[in-house]
Parts: structure tokens; sequence; C-alpha cells
């Protein structure tokens, strides 16, 4: 490494927050991003361990220890290079990934790990600045045409693989922009999305077509695809929601999270909030329980303060888990452990190890919920019965599969036993024949990052099923 004795002599230092009185006024991202020098000491930090473990904690398999080591002895650009060689899009992990990678560094053994997503923002922010990223069209087309369906960050990410590959790429979106849960699921707060939009912008010029609007299976019949395209990916996300049959279910103001936050985002975004009959869904002057104790749940927090919420509360079935882990036994691996977002500090009540029993109304509006305590078989305790004063309840509780009505049940692809789509991690491919699966919609909710690595994998599956081979990375 260019400094050896790095991790000896800097302390860790992050990233910081504007303060929460200024940042809830309005959806900006409100990160502090360190200066050139600062970063530089960052990166200097890293040990080049024999076994870099945060390889193996990255889902996309960054390969840190190199390009922190280009970043102390200011090569941003071969950084830059370095890290797009496994990542289509760090900016977007930059931001809104967990960071496995920072769990796995040796230093975390100390509470101290290598600030690596903060890096890695800097080194992709700073292509953008001095303009080194820019459209990579492929010098030899190959004929094959391919149709990637669903625009989501594994959507994007197979697509600009595989149109760099020489493939004519058609991406169909059912929503009126590209980027998935990027663009209308996650707040503008945490991803500007003017960041998603020049990256579509540059796979137009790479040749990418996009078709919006068009709900295959539903506006066009998946047949047609099938017959005008040599392969066809499936990337539609795990989008049904986990709901809660209880009685009061269907009074207004229950709603489900991703509705709720779609909205805001398209408000936003300068489009309709609502579609079709949807009523809007408003936090302002309202007191808000959120049920979930997720990332999604941690969004519609921010989110609501920003409309102005009266109070937000938001409820977990699960036990709080410990402030500190026990990093013998859990290093290098993600730990379970009490994790505090930007969106709890600008202003929620949290509790724990809570069942919500009914929700109770007076003329078809939700007014409060009836909740219990649960014991450690997550079962309503006796005696334990307690209510919450509720105006709005947003239901974060997960996704359970991708929607199978439409596309999936007119392909009559095999799902598997979860009801996500089977086809397994070497080929990708459903039982379908030219038909694959990536991200969400083959594993199951889960990280951006792990969607843009099975997006990339899927498209050097769907080139070597293609061509016989491939030089597409994995």
């Amino acid at each position: 490494m260019g400094k050896v004795t790095g991790f000896l002599e800097i302390d860790r230092r992050d990233r910081k927050y504007l303060p929460a009185s200024d940042r809830i006024r309005n959806y900006k991202e409100f990160v502090i991003p360190l200066g050139r020098e600062a970063t530089r000491d960052q990166a200097a930090r890293c040990m080049n361990c024999g076994i870099p473990y945060c390889h193996n904690g990255c889902p996309v398999n960054n390969q840190i220890p190199d390009w922190n080591d280009l970043v102390y002895n200011d090569k941003w650009r071969e950084a830059l290079a370095n890290l797009h060689s496994t990542n289509n899009f760090p900016e977007f992990t930059g931001r809104v990934c967990p960071a496995p990678c920072e769990a796995s560094c040796t230093l975390n053994l100390e509470d101290t790990p290598v600030t690596i997503k903060t890096i890695e923002c800097a080194i992709v922010d700073k292509g953008w600045q001095e303009g080194w990223i820019s459209p990579e069209p492929a010098a030899h087309k190959t004929g094959k045409r391919i149709a990637i369906i669903g625009g989501g960050p594994a959507g994007l990410a197979a697509a600009q693989q595989l149109a760099r590959a020489g493939h004519e790429v058609h991406v169909y979106e059912r929503q009126s922009h590209a980027g998935g849960l990027l663009r209308y699921g996650i707040p503008d707060f945490k991803l500007d999305k003017s960041l998603v939009q020049r990256r579509v912008e540059q796979m137009q010029a790479e040749g990418v077509t996009f078709h919006y609007g068009v709900n295959v299976g539903v506006d066009l019949d998946a047949s047609e695809l099938l017959a005008d395209y040599d392969a066809v990916g499936l990337t539609g996300g795990s989008e049904k929601p986990r709901d809660l049959a209880i009685p009061g279910r269907e009074l207004d103001g229950v709603h489900f999270a991703m509705d709720f936050l779609r909205q805001q985002n398209r408000r936003n975004g300068g489009e309709a909030a609502t579609l079709g009959n949807a009523q809007p869904i408003l936090a302002g002057g309202k007191h808000v329980v959120v049920i979930g104790g997720g990332d999604t749940g941690s969004d519609c927090i921010g989110t609501s303060v920003r409309q102005g919420a009266l109070s937000v509360t938001q409820l977990e079935i699960m036990p709080q888990p410990p402030e500190k882990e026990n990093k013998l036994l859990t290093w290098p691996n993600w730990p379970l452990k009490l994790r505090t977002s930007s969106s709890h500090e600008e202003g929620a009540e949290r509790d724990f190890a809570v069942t919500t029993v009914r929700f109770e109304g007076a003329k078809g509006k939700v007014t409060k919920l009836i909740c219990a305590r649960v014991d450690a078989r997550m079962q309503p305790i006796p005696g334990s019965e307690f209510e919450l004063r509720a105006d709005l309840v947003t239901l974060a509780m997960g996704f359970v599969s991708p929607v199978h009505e439409g596309l999936l049940a007119s392909l009559g692809v095999k799902l598997d036993g979860r009801g996500n789509v089977e086809a397994n991690q070497l080929a990708y491919k459903t039982s379908v024949e030219k038909v694959f699966a990536a991200g969400d919609m083959r594993r199951g909710q889960s990280l951006v990052v792990w969607a843009i690595r099975e997006g990339r994998q899927m498209a050097h599956a769907i080139d070597k099923h293609l061509m016989g081979e491939t030089v597409l990375p994995r």
C-alpha cells in the first residue's frame, strides 16, 4: 500500500450530514462529502490485508484495496476504471448501499473500518465532475436482439453490459422513467434522481432503447417478445408487498409503504403523484405509524417528517437488537445490531417486540392502532395491549415475491418455493427456453448492490448463450 502505517496514524473520518433542522425542509441530498485530501487520508488507512475480506463482503466484489491505493497515490482516473470494472453504477451504491464491505473490513474488529463507501462515492463523483465518464458504444455489432423486462438496477446493469458487448438491447419499463426503486422507491434525499437519469442517457448513447409505459404481460403479450428477440431477461423485481391481514385493514389511511413513497417521488420528479383512481397519501398534520423496521420503514419516516407529520412512530415485531455486536461471533459477516438512520435522527419514536392486533377508526378512517407486546415466539403477551394514535399507517414489512399475474403467468416460468422465478446463479436460465432472470425477481427482496451483481452475471450468461463464449465479467 501507499502508506503501510496509515491505519495506525490516521483516525477514521466519514462524511457528515447537514443539521436535521435544515435538511428536513426539502428533499435534497444532505450528505457533506469529504475533501480530496481527507479522502486520500482515509484511503491510506487500508491495510492491504493478506485476505481482503472486504472483497467477499461486497456483493459485486469490488477490488477495494486496489482503488484505495490508487486514490492514495492520486491516480483517480485509474481508480475510476478499476471501480467500474466491477460496478456499473458506483454512485448509486456509494449512496444507498449499507456497506457490508465495511462490516467485513479487518479494521472493523476495532470498530474503525475503512470508509469504503465514502471513497467509492468520491471516486465516481470526481469521475463525473472531471468528464471522465462517457458513453462506451460497442465497436462491433453482433446482430443479436435482447429484451430486458424491468428497468431497475438489475435490468440497467444487464442492459449496459450487453449493449457494450455489441448486442441490440431493448428495455421494457412499465413506469414512465427507468430506475425501478432507484427512482420511485428510494427518496430523493438519499439518491438524487438526476444521477439515475444521466446513467440512462449514457446507456441510450451506447445504443440501449427504452420503452416506457409498457407493462409486458398486460399491455404487450410476452409471446411477441419471445418471437422478436434472441433472448429475454426478466428483471422486474419483487413487488408483491407483505400485507397485514387484521381487523380494520380496509380503513382509509392504511397504505403500503411503497405506494406512499412512489407518490412523493413522482411529485418531486414533476409527474402526477397519483395514477388512475388512487387518492393522495400525505402525512402533513397527521400522526404517522410505520409498521416495519427496515430501510423502507426508515424512508417512510424521512418522507413523513418532510411532509410535516405531527409525530412518527416506527413499530418492529422483532426484539430490539444489541447496540454492539460480538465481533468474535459475527466478523467478517454482516452483524445484527441496532442501526439508527438519518431519518430516525430527524424525529421518530421506535418500539420493538410489538405486533398490531387491529386497526380502529371512525367514519371509515383509521384513528388508532391496538398493539400488543410479543414474546420470544412473536406471539402476543396477554394483558400487554396498548393504543397508538394514528391518522396514517404505512405497511413497510417487506416484499414476499414478484407479481405472478401478467408476465410470469403468461410465460409459464417455473417458480421456486418462495414464489420467485427459478434460475440458478451460473446460467441464470429459467424453465422457458431463451428466458433468463436476475435480481429480486430471482433471489427475492434484496439490496441494490445485489441487483447490480445479478444483472451483470445474467448479462454474462446471456452473451455466452448467444455467442458460445463471452468476455463479459461475472
